[in-house]
Parts: structure tokens; sequence; C-alpha cells
């Protein structure tokens, strides 16, 4: 009795931590929404209303691409939208964010946004509140398992407070951070995802600037279409994400400021020619008009076009800011597109277009879905959202082959990660698992030294050196029994790769020998040390997982 008397009071006071540090992460999260929302403010008053007084408005972005120059010179991992950072920080990083990141991140968004680059705030603002969230953790001097949670919780909060969507933002924060739902951890997302929206509800009134028309609706008769529009979004969603990739490893020929100065370049023009349709910046002005209805065929197209080239050019050059708005406004105006075509509601279909799209983009359709019952204040177009969602989900799947916009950019960095599945192993390094007292033969072994050093340490399976101590290959018993006199050649890990990683190697071999930078062997690692591995990480990813 003692003994689930004091398991109870460690539950709880382990509870108490949580909630307690999930609350100040989404009062965090949602002041640090607010706060980036006043830099963008200034940041683009500045630009539009004083310097464009001065100077031709499609100079406004050349101008920018100015000021962030030297950040991206000197820090090139401010660039891009801020999720796939808070992704690396849960999975491979314990939850750790650098403040001196977080803060240059900030300044080279808002200067992005303000300066009229194509690009959207909503995953900055998800990504300060991760910042923030994670500096709680290391004040509060939580555990991996927690800062990793807080980490998270910070995200929930910032992007519930912009679209005033608490329940979709827990959501967005599960599936694509966590990639998948884990009951026990909903409930200090949950907590701090609502605190994040009360905050920004408090201070401005209102969190989503596009006003939803009230009155939306679907026909059932209208299914086939929406599964039509889901297979188009699931097809175009990952055109869009590998153009951007793709377009970005071509200017990365370019100097950096030259492709900076390109891409604001392209964006100053199609901005200043489709001037109040919301190429410039976050771009909420056009998708109001989607919404309203108030735009033609041939206008909804071109703005699909110019939107997307202008997003994949501000983020592909190295300017830094999000994908999430721009998504929206693409799904929005091809939605729009698409419902015209037949003769449909544009309005409907430009709400569940955006959702579509956006499904499709980042693999998480079940956000989208509730982020259109929050926004909409009703369930009536949420069997549309979820056939075209989940289409546009599955097709887009099939394409992507596992990955989202988000995971390619961690992709191109050798990280692997797919969605749709927890990431568990991945959460494990090799040289937390690895043995480091080694036990190993010398090039030219005889059969009698593998016997002999295989009855004495219990082990059957050694790692064969050469005389700088590099790995030449692995020898096992069985391999002496059968006759073999060489070492066999083996696959090696370094130490900061993951235990997936390792386990891939070990399906095909007994031991993988693990090596330094310099090729010399540090550890080893079994299949019994990955099983070890996934239980360590199932005690950092769950709230009960561990003491």
């Amino acid at each position: 009795m003692k003994v689930n008397k004091l398991e109870n009071d460690l539950q709880m006071m382990r509870w108490a931590k949580v909630i307690f540090a999930s609350i100040i992460a989404g009062i965090g999260g949602g002041l640090g929404a607010l706060l980036f929302r006043f830099l963008v403010n200034v940041t683009t008053t500045f630009f539009f209303d004083v310097l464009s007084a001065k100077f031709k408005l499609f100079l406004m972005p050349i101008i920018g691409a100015l000021l962030i120059y030297p950040i991206v010179k000197n820090n090139p991992r401010v660039r891009g939208t801020g999720v796939p950072e808070v992704i690396e920080s849960v999975i491979f990083r314990k939850g750790e964010i650098s403040g001196k990141f977080a803060i240059l991140k900030v300044v080279a968004t808002s200067i992005t946004i303000g300066s009229g680059g194509s690009a959207g705030r909503e995953g900055p603002i998800g990504f300060i509140g991760a910042s923030i969230a994670s500096w709680i953790g290391r004040r509060l001097s939580l555990s991996p398992q927690m800062k990793r949670l807080i980490t998270t919780c910070g995200l929930a909060a910032g992007i519930s407070g912009t679209f005033n969507t608490p329940l979709a933002g827990a959501m967005f924060a599960l599936e694509v951070i966590y990639m998948g739902a884990f009951s026990l951890n909903l409930v200090p997302i949950f907590i701090s995802s609502i605190i994040g929206n009360a905050i920004t509800l408090t201070f401005l009134g209102r969190a989503f600037e596009v006003e939803i028309p009230a009155g939306l609706s679907h026909s059932i008769s209208e299914g086939l279409y929406y599964v039509l529009m889901g297979i188009i979004m699931g097809v175009l969603a990952p055109i869009f994400a590998k153009s951007l990739y793709k377009t970005g490893d071509m200017l990365e020929r370019i100097p950096l400021l030259l492709r900076l100065i390109l891409a604001a370049l392209i964006v100053g023009v199609l901005g200043s020619q489709l001037e109040g349709y919301g190429i410039f910046g976050v771009g909420y002005e056009g998708l109001q008009l989607a919404l309203l209805g108030k735009l033609g065929l041939g206008i909804m197209i071109t703005l699909a076009v110019a939107k997307a080239v202008a997003t994949i050019f501000t983020i592909a050059s190295g300017f830094s800011g999000g994908i999430f708005a721009p998504s929206l406004y693409i799904g929005a105006m091809l939605g729009g597109a698409f419902a015209m075509l037949f003769h449909l509601n544009p309005q409907s279909y430009s709400l569940v277009g955006m959702a579509a799209f956006f499904s499709a983009l980042t693999q998480a359709p079940i956000a989208q879905i509730l982020m259109v019952v929050e926004l909409t204040r009703g369930y009536s177009l949420l069997p549309a959202v979820m056939i075209a969602s989940t289409v546009s989900f599955l097709t887009a799947r099939f394409i992507f082959k596992g990955s989202s916009i988000y995971t390619l950019k961690l992709e191109k960095r050798g990280m692997r990660i797919r969605t749709g599945k927890p990431m568990i192993l991945e959460m494990v390094k090799v040289e937390d698992i690895m043995s480091k007292e080694v036990i190993c033969l010398k090039a030219g072994f005889s059969h009698e030294e593998v016997i002999s050093k295989a009855t004495q340490t219990g082990h059957d399976c050694f790692p064969v050196l050469d005389d700088n101590e590099k790995v030449i290959g692995i020898i096992c018993v069985q391999d002496v029994l059968r006759g073999i006199k060489e070492p066999l050649k083996a696959h090696t890990i370094e130490k900061d790769r993951t235990a997936r990683d390792a386990l891939e190697i070990l399906m095909g071999q007994r031991i993988l020998p693990v090596v330094d930078e310099t090729g010399k062997l540090v550890g080893v690692v079994t299949k019994s040390d990955v099983y070890r591995a996934y239980y360590m990480a199932l005690e950092e990813t769950f709230i009960e997982g561990g003491p």
C-alpha cells in the first residue's frame, strides 16, 4: 500500500508540474504571438506607409532583402518557415531551441513580411510560442520528456491564438510535431492552446482577421465534386512543395545577396501589378475577397499562380516566413475557381479548398477539419471538408511517400522523418544506447582467438580493427564454425545518428560498430540496445511513461 501511495504521490506531482508548465507556456505563446503581430504591423507601416511614399512599390521587398541579408548570411538557419525547426527540436534536440536563434528568426520574419515578402506569420508565431516554451522548460529544469511536451504546447498556443481555433491549434501540434495523438499528452497541449487563444482575444478582440461568411453550406449531391477537388488539391500541393525546394536548390548556385534581390524583384513586380489582392505579405485581403465571392474565374486562377510563385521565391531564396497563410490563400483561390468551372457556390468551395490544400501540404487533415468547424462556428460544411481534406491527404500521401512540406526540409539535412506515425526510435541517439566497453579483434585473428574471446566474454560477434583502430569488418562465432577466415564486411554508424537508423542496419547484420568522424571505433550497438532505446523513447513521449 505504501508503494502504491508513493507512486500516486509522484504521479500527482508530475501532473502538477506539467499543468503549471503548460499554463506558463500558453501565456508565453499567447504573449509572443501578440509581440510578433505588433512587430509585423510596425514593419509593414514602415515599408508601405513611410518608404512607399519615397520609393516605387515594387522596391519594398528589395529593401527588405538588403536588410535581412546580414542576418541570413551569418545565421543560415533563420531561413524558412519555423515549423520544421520545432519538429527538429522536439524529435532530435529534446525540446531545445536556442534563444539567440529565436530572436533572429523573429526579426528576419518581421522584415520579410513587413517588406511585402509572400510569407505567412502563423508558422513563425507557432515557432515563437515553442521557443518561449522551450526557454520556460530550461528555467524550470524540466526533464527532456517534459521539455518536448512543453515546447509542443507553445506551438499550439501560438497557432490557436492566430486563428481563434484552440481545438485545431492543439491538433495541429499533435499531428505535425508528435505525428499522432497521445491521449495523455492532449491535456497540457489543450490547456496551452486555450490560454494562448484567450490572450489573443483579450488584447485584440479577435484572432483571425478574415471574416468568414455566414450561411455557407453544401448539398449531398455535390459529394463527387468534393472528391474530385480533393484529388486535384492532393496533386497540386506536392507539386507546390517540391517546386519550393527544387527552386531553393537552383538558387543556391547564386550568391545569397543576388538571390534575395532576384526573389524580391519577382515578388515586387507581381505584388505591385496585382496590388490589393494579397500577393504582398500574408495575403489576408485576397483571401477575404475569395471567401466573399467577389472574384471571377480568371482572376482567381491568376492570383493562385501569382501567390504560389511569389511564395516559392520568397522562401526558397532565403527569406524567413511561414507557408501557412500562403497555402490557405492558394487553396481558397483554387477551390473558388473549381466551383466556378462547375457553376457551384465559390464561397463554400473556397473555404473547403483552403482546408483541402493545406491538409495535403502538411499531412495534417484533422487539424484542418476542426479549424473549418471552429472558424464557421457550425457543422454545415463538415461533411464537405471531411471528404475533400481526407481525399487530398491520401492523394498527397501517395505522392509525398510519407513526407510533408515541413519534413522535406529536414530530410534534405539528413533527418529521416515520416508523417502519420509517432516518432519513437528517432528520439534516441546512438551514443545514448551504444556499449562503450567494446571487445574487439585485430586483423589477422585466428579461429582459436575468436572462440576464446567468446568463451571469456559471452559475446558471439566482434568488430575487427586494423592497425589504425579503424573498423574493417565483423566476425561471429557462427562464421568461424563455417570456416570463414576473414572478417565480413559490415556497415558502421556515427554516434549522432538515431536508433531508427541503427535498427534498419541491424536487420542485415548481428552487431553494428559505432565510429567517430575519423572512422575509429567508439562503441557497438546490438538489437537488444535498440529494444531498450524503444522503451527509453516511450518514457520521453508519454507523460506517464516513466518515473
